[in-house]
């Protein structure tokens, strides 16, 4: 299994971070999400290659924005 850290901005709550780990985990591969508002941090656990991407788009559509860190 390998976790690949992403940088998100726009997250302030709670909530902010069960819109980002509900797109996440639509990602085929994911095992695992960590999501943290207070330090704008994802981390995405998979037992595939992640494909960046997808992880991008899907934060996206939860309507914040992400770089990998």
């Amino acid at each position: 299994m390998t976790s690949t850290t992403y940088a998100v901005t726009g997250m302030t709550c709670t909530h902010c971070e069960a819109a980002v780990r509900e797109e996440v985990s639509q990602i085929a591969g994911v095992t695992g999400i960590e999501v943290s508002a207070s330090t704008g941090r994802l981390v995405v656990a998979t037992d595939a290659p992640l494909d960046d991407a997808a992880v991008l788009a899907a934060v996206d559509e939860a309507g914040y924005s992400a770089v990998r860190a």
